[in-house]
């Protein structure tokens, strides 16, 4: 069951209008290495994970649904008041013949969010060393986002979902852990 509180799960403030910071943070949005990718990975995959982790999956795939949340709400921010010359300045201007300004599910190149972005092998601990891989490139992803930028209002922000893509991968890695054990006890999958 969910229960939605009608606020961001970490407070986004931006300084000024930078429809190119949003231009980046797209890459966080519709990305092979976003959010919306990391969601529906873990949800998708906690239907053949072991009953011991499959609440992890369910935990972390939700939160990356307030992630994808911030992320809109960044972008949206950087971009509401800007100019169709400064869109076109940003390397923006097919995104904004196509949508305007509205948000749209694609990486920062403009390339359309995929289901090739996402894995399911089937496989327990195959699957949680690629939900590793995916929040270590998010990290790396924030990172280099926040290197390009010179908002602190935003950095922090970006900030906070970095180091909630290391607390992620940290359980994933437990997980893992887990499982090697009891497949190794009970010589399963």
């Amino acid at each position: 069951m969910w229960y939605y509180e009608k606020k961001l799960q970490y407070p986004v403030k931006v300084s000024e209008c930078n429809p190119r910071l949003a231009k980046y943070l797209m890459e966080q949005y519709g990305g092979a290495d976003g959010e919306l990718s990391a969601a529906l990975r873990y949800l998708n995959q906690r239907y053949t994970i072991p009953d011991k982790v499959v609440g992890l999956l369910n935990d972390i795939g939700t939160e990356e649904f307030a992630h994808l949340e911030m992320i809109a709400t960044m972008i949206y921010k950087l971009m509401k008041d800007a100019t169709p010359e400064q869109i076109e300045e940003a390397g923006l201007a097919a995104h904004y013949a196509n949508h305007g300004k509205a948000l749209y599910y694609q990486n920062a190149a403009g390339a359309p969010w995929t289901a090739t972005y996402i894995q399911a092998k089937g496989d327990p601990i195959a699957d949680l060393y690629e939900d590793i891989a995916a929040e270590e490139k998010a990290r790396a992803t924030y990172q280099w986002i926040i290197n390009m930028s010179d908002d602190p209002d935003l950095n922090d922000s970006l900030s906070y979902l970095r180091e909630r893509e290391v607390v992620h991968s940290m359980r994933f890695r437990e997980a893992v852990e887990i499982l090697k054990e009891e497949r190794d006890k009970k010589k399963i999958f």
